[in-house]
């Protein structure tokens, strides 16, 4: 029997299933235009209902960023998987128990200090690592530049003790701080050009590098030519969000998360409306803060998803959200009885989804709730 948003109980978590879908295939269009694989990362939805409409096959290619995701997938049947976080010593035993049960885990490392750690324990256990070098491309985060003299060390240094390089890897984070098209496009290609240097150097040293791999949702989507990419990795495209709209990857309508709550009450003399989703309904994410308009906790939706009166959720506690209209104003700001359901969009989907145990499917139709999508947290 299908369930209504009316019958829920609040806050719960909404995923309109046609919005994904038609996310879903935008992504798909582009990778297939480009001419490269797709190896999407599944840390946005966590969820195998959510992961077999991405992948190429039941066996994978994906991306996590947790051996719990792996875990997860690889009891699903999932035997392709790029770990996609530089590896850290105290987790190469449970890499290792997963080549036991044939999964086929990439690992990636960016200094010689963490390649000596794996060429120990591979020495030690007699094991074989299928190991990338994550790369530099924008300042962003983490990886060895293109041009660095560490690059080729690290690559000789493993293929000497008999681990031979991958690939390269990077992930132009960057790229979330782009806001015109024209940027957006621009850093695609510093990101292409970054990591497909880094491949050119380490196979002018004899190494073979058969991966070049690149991700992140505005580059996937606004690259204009991936000449020497092999495989494109991204996940937040599935349901999108705030900070991709407000960057232009994509549109308010294009957003296929919400969290539904409740009006529970009101502080008329400061414009303010109470509902029962905080900051462990939404997450504590303020990514549209820096951006030209601040959506402060998530932009405030009627029952069906239609943005009310520049609404947004100026303030979170643990359980209360605060919902006042964005420039502060008291006169004029709509009444919400108590009661009344709202949904907020949220600024960072990967965050706001890690709250909830599951998706409620929504048939974007009607209100109807079609489905529950278990999804899992934690590392």
């Amino acid at each position: 029997m299908t369930t209504t948003l009316e019958q829920l109980e609040t806050p719960a978590l909404i995923l309109d299933e046609q919005r994904m879908d038609r996310n879903i295939e935008r992504m798909r269009s582009q990778v297939r235009r480009l001419g490269v694989s797709f190896r999407p990362h599944v840390k946005t939805n966590k969820c195998m209902e959510v992961s077999r409409r991405l992948m190429d096959s039941a066996q994978g290619p994906i991306t996590v960023s947790t051996l719990l995701e792996a875990d997860f997938f690889a009891a699903q049947g999932v035997t392709d998987i790029l770990y996609a976080v530089c590896i850290a010593p105290n987790k190469i035993d449970h890499v290792m128990r997963l080549q036991d049960q044939g999964v086929k885990l990439s690992i990636i490392l960016d200094s010689l200090e963490t390649a000596r750690c794996v060429v120990d324990r591979a020495k030690a256990a007699k094991r074989h690592f299928d190991v990338l070098i994550e790369i530099d491309s924008d300042g962003h985060r983490s990886g060895v530049k293109p041009e660095a003299v560490e690059l080729l060390e690290i690559g000789r240094y493993l293929e000497a003790n008999g681990i031979p390089v991958m690939g390269v890897l990077t992930h132009a984070g960057e790229s979330y701080n782009c806001d015109t098209p024209a940027l957006l496009r621009a850093m695609a290609e510093q990101e292409r050009a970054a990591v497909v240097r880094a491949a050119q150097r380490l196979r002018e040293a004899g190494m073979a590098c058969p991966v070049v791999s690149v991700g992140s949702t505005p580059t996937a989507l606004f690259a204009e030519q991936l000449a020497g990419v092999t495989e494109v990795r991204a996940g937040v495209f599935v349901f999108f969000d705030l900070v991709m709209a407000g960057i232009g990857v994509c549109t308010v309508d294009d957003i296929a998360l919400s969290v539904l709550a409740s009006v529970i009450g009101h502080q008329p003399e400061k414009g303010w409306t109470i509902v029962d989703a905080g900051w462990m309904a939404m997450s504590r994410d303020r990514g549209t803060q820096k951006q030209k308009i601040d959506q402060g906790y998530g932009l405030v939706c009627d029952i069906d998803g239609r943005p009310l009166d520049d609404l947004v959720m100026v303030g979170a506690n643990q359980e209360h959200g605060i919902i006042a209209h964005r420039d502060g104003r008291v006169d004029g700001v709509r009444h919400l009885p108590v009661g009344t359901l709202l949904r907020i969009l949220p600024n960072h989907a990967c965050p706001t989804a890690a709250q909830y145990p599951h998706y409620n499917v929504l048939d974007g139709s009607s209100r109807g709730i079609t489905t529950l999508w278990p999804r899992f947290s934690g590392w």
